[in-house]
Order: C-alpha cells, then structure tokens, then sequence
C-alpha cells in the first residue's frame, strides 16, 4: 500500500517471542523525535476470555491466531487512521482477560503496529506501508524469553521452557515463522543492528516530507 498524502504512516514490526521487536519499534521512536508516533501493541487485543473459568483461561494459546480480537484491532486502526481517537482494550495477564479499564488514544501521524501475528492476516497487511521482520536466532530468544517472564511475571524456569517447547516453538513454526515473505524488510539481530534502524527512519522520513 502507497500511503497518500495526510494518511498515518503504518509500519507492521513482527517477529517471534523474543525476536527484539519491542526494541526495534523503540528505536524508530527514538530516531523520529519531530514526529508524532505511536506504539500499538497487538498484545492489547488478545480476547476477553471472562466468560471461562480461570482455569480454561490458563490454558488458551496465546500464540495462536485465535487467541486475538483480530475484527477489533482492524477495526481500530481504521479508525486511527481516519484520525479518529479510539479505547484501546487493556488486558490482564495475572487474571489472564481483558480488563474493564481502557486506554484512550489519540492518532498520530505514524503508526507502529507490533505484534507475533501481524503478518498472518492479509487484511491488516494490506493496511501497512512498511511490513518488518524481527528474524533473531532461537537460542537467543528462548534466553530473553525465560529472562524476562522469570524476572517481569513471576514464573519458573521450569514453567518458561515448558510452555516455549509445548506452545510457543511449534506456534512460532507453524504461524510466525511463514510469515517472513511476506515482510519488506527483514532486521536480523533486533533493535542492534543500527543500519537497518537507520534504513527504516530514512524510509519514513522520506513519505512524511512528501
């Protein structure tokens, strides 16, 4: 998609567990400090599972396609680029559900939408300008995954390398991985590799000045 002149810039930065894609959308915001950006985490749209028992919820796939409110997140960046204000959903990983609060926010010119399964859905990919790719090693992600779910959710080693072998790697091979094809860019090693950052913000200052 060519973006038109007065549209938000969207770009789609995706990539496994893991991957460095937080890291990598932070540096665009970092390169681009004269522009209005904004962060939109495909992580706020898994669904509102209140309707099961928090025993079913612990056991939902959150590396499926069907573990996301897909309909609404199209939805709202529709509207976001429309300029239109939305309520992003807030979602709840200790009660494993959609929170009651909601995020009230605002359009920007430039929208990043991050997220594992960005890619999987041709509706959401024909709304990005700038599809990419986050590819880092498995051993390197499997490392930042148990560090971070040790240290920011409280969870056992035992407990992150059951999931990542049970759930998470055979997900990652079947939906995450084939999506790599369909990315314009591909950033091996994350937020470090500087070039590629640089390749990136050069591309979306060169629409927005136009």
């Amino acid at each position: 998609m060519t973006a038109t002149k007065g549209r938000p810039i969207v770009i789609g930065v995706t990539g496994g567990s893991g991957s460095g894609k937080t890291s990598v959308s932070r540096a665009i915001l970092k390169a681009l400090p004269n522009h209005s950006i904004l962060l939109f985490e495909q992580d706020s749209y898994y669904k509102d599972q209140s309707h099961l028992s928090f025993e079913e919820r612990l056991n939902t796939n959150y590396d499926h396609p069907f573990a996301f409110d897909t309909e609404l997140l199209i939805e709202h960046l529709k509207d976001l680029m429309e300029y239109k204000a939305i309520e992003k959903p807030v979602y709840d990983y200790e009660a494993h559900t959609r929170s009651k609060e909601v995020i009230y926010q605002e359009p920007k010119e430039v929208i990043i939408l991050e997220g594992i399964l960005i890619l999987e859905d041709e509706r959401l990919r024909d709304l990005m300008d700038i599809k990419v790719y986050v590819d880092t090693e498995d051993d390197i992600r499997i490392i930042r995954r148990i560090k971070r779910d040790m240290h920011d959710r409280g969870r056992s080693l035992d407990s992150v390398i059951g999931q990542y072998l049970s759930v998470v790697k055979p997900m990652h091979q079947q939906f995450i991985e084939p999506t790599k094809k369909y990315a314009d860019i591909i950033v091996p090693e994350g937020g470090k590799n500087q070039v590629a950052i640089d390749l990136l913000t050069t591309k979306v200052r060169s629409i927005l000045d136009k």
